[in-house]
């Protein structure tokens, strides 16, 4: 099942379902006014709205709408929870490898996570509004869950069974703010403006074989101003599953319906100790970061620059037909003028 929010001028939007080929969209206001609301009554609603997915795909529903993801707002709009975690350890890696830092054994047991921004986020083709380029403007690819209720303490084999859609993320970073602000202690904040999800919403069943030990096995594309800047596979080198990074989650506490966590920026080793670039014949980078990590351990200095205003960002998966699964993200970084 496929479903969407569409912007209707309040600050939840419109649930929509729209269909697996992702032209045609149907209102189900009486199912579900929001997606939250679907969240809030999942056990009650999903099978109604399956229903509702089923008919709109063969044709069956009248009042169908053509599906335009410039209408969209977020999938939620805004979330009571949104946590990001750090599951693929070898981008971990190269951030301290890049400035000489060793990384603990413990990295690979116990995942690295940040409670982000949930209020705003911001819509898969709406601008990323940024006050100044000297912040270090940077896109992170990312792949994420929504949950349903969790209870705490939860095993991270049962963590995943509370997997109820994913979506993908463009958790937006600006770099040049992270150290100032790591060095107080105190984790993310000013540096992790509102992050950005792609149009549509799926449930597991959508992605088929892809979805194996609760990983999306898919590459995962971006492009940074029209050139391929990265395809590596969700399903590779992920050391913690969605499952553990749930259960990390709610170890101390209760995740409510419509908690979102995210898998960090998706980053293969390749059989090397770094990347390679796509033209280089590699899978690239879901980030500009570990490229300028890159340079720094192969040259002493990064090459690479930032996002400026104006630059462009895509990230979107294909299944295995190369047909979209979410919709794309794709958004133009501008000067933010109060």
């Amino acid at each position: 099942m496929k479903l969407a929010t569409l912007k209707n001028g309040t600050r939840d939007g419109q649930l929509v379902v729209v269909s697996r080929d992702l032209k045609k969209a149907v209102a189900v206001t009486h199912i579900a006014p929001t997606m939250q609301a679907a969240m809030d009554n999942w056990d009650t609603v999903s099978m109604h709205l399956q229903a509702t997915y089923h008919a709109l795909n063969i044709g069956q529903l009248d009042d169908v709408l053509s599906f335009n993801p410039k209408a969209c707002e977020a999938p939620l709009p805004r979330a009571y929870q949104w946590a990001d975690g750090s599951a693929y350890v070898n981008h971990v890696e190269l951030v301290r490898k890049a400035r000489g830092a060793q990384m603990p054994e413990s990295f690979w047991t116990d995942p690295l996570m940040y409670q982000g921004g949930s209020d705003d986020f911001i819509g898969p083709m709406d601008d990323i509004p940024v006050a100044c380029e000297d912040w270090g403007i940077d896109f992170e690819a990312e792949v994420a869950v929504v949950t349903g209720d969790v209870a705490m303490g939860v095993s991270a084999e049962e963590a995943g069974n509370h997997v109820r859609l994913l979506i993908l993320v463009n958790d937006v970073s600006l770099r040049g703010l992270i150290p100032d602000e790591l060095a107080k202690g105190f984790g993310f904040f000013q540096s992790k403006p509102a992050s950005s999800f792609s149009p549509v919403a799926i449930t597991p069943d959508e992605l088929g074989g892809a979805w194996q030990d609760f990983k999306v096995h898919l590459p995962l594309l971006s492009a940074l101003n029209g050139k391929p800047f990265g395809k590596p596979d969700a399903g590779v080198d992920m050391t913690f599953n969605f499952g553990q990074l749930i259960a990390h989650a709610a170890k101390t506490r209760n995740l409510k319906a419509g908690a979102i966590i995210g898998s960090g920026t998706v980053s293969n080793k390749q059989g090397t100790d770094h990347g390679t670039s796509i033209e280089d014949g590699g899978v690239g980078y879901s980030c500009i970061a570990e490229v300028r990590m890159i340079e720094t351990i192969r040259d002493g200095k990064p090459n690479t620059s930032f996002m400026k205003f104006g630059d462009h960002i895509r990230i979107e998966m294909l299944d295995e037909r190369g047909e979209s699964l979410f919709g794309a993200i794709d958004q133009n970084v501008v000067e933010y003028r109060p």
